[in-house]
């Protein structure tokens, strides 16, 4: 059940950041840099999910003091196919044209990304290693998710201009809404989850 769990979330997660692609109103700092890199040096959408996940994996295990965690490569991989599978499926489907159905398209994608964000990870299984990053930001300053993850936002941000990603309000709405939306989100799918898996654990025990 908890895997089954994790991988919905990581589809919720993907789902939305598709949202967010196809709505043209500008992405998250960090999809921006996948989709600007994918457009300016090549490649997929998704593949750069997992390029970007090796080079973060150095980073976390230098800040975290540890062995890197490369079960969150397993996340990167499944994250990078979800986004790729998504977009290819919703390319046609979903083209917003008037600023009113952008908007929606993309708050829908907003939304969906805080709730299958804080669903992987509460079970606690290979985050995202930009995930696994604001949450060692969290513990290494003591603050919560919407600081951490605002934080990461910025540095995504100033990465993702210079590559010419897909920046606009959309953008500057995920970094200013998009850790509260997470920070809304977990002690929700905490519950939700803890509830879900302590029958299922007490079962297994019987």
């Amino acid at each position: 059940m908890k895997y089954s769990l994790y991988v919905l979330g990581i589809l919720l997660l993907t789902l939305g950041i598709s949202f967010t692609i196809q709505s043209n109103l500008g992405t998250s700092p960090f999809d921006a840099l996948l989709v600007g890199l994918s457009i300016n040096v090549g490649l997929t959408v998704g593949s750069w999910e997992v390029i970007l996940a090796l080079i973060l994996i150095g980073c976390n295990a230098i800040l975290a003091k540890q062995r890197p965690e490369f079960l969150g490569l397993i996340t990167a991989f499944i994250t990078g196919i979800g986004i790729d599978i998504w977009l290819f499926l919703l390319h046609n489907l979903l083209t917003p044209e008037l600023w009113f159905s952008k908007t929606i398209c993309f708050g829908i994608g907003l939304i969906i990304i805080g709730l299958g964000t804080a669903t992987y990870l509460q079970t606690n299984f290979a985050p995202i290693p930009v995930d696994r990053l604001t949450l060692i930001i969290q513990q290494l300053t003591g603050k919560n998710i919407l600081f951490a993850r605002t934080s990461i936002y910025l540095l995504f941000l100033l990465l993702a201009m210079l590559f010419n990603g897909p920046i606009g309000a959309g953008t500057l709405l995920t970094v200013s809404l998009g850790g509260l939306i997470l920070n809304f989100f977990m002690p929700i799918t905490k519950r939700l989850i803890d509830g879900i898996l302590t029958p299922a654990t007490t079962l297994k025990k019987g």
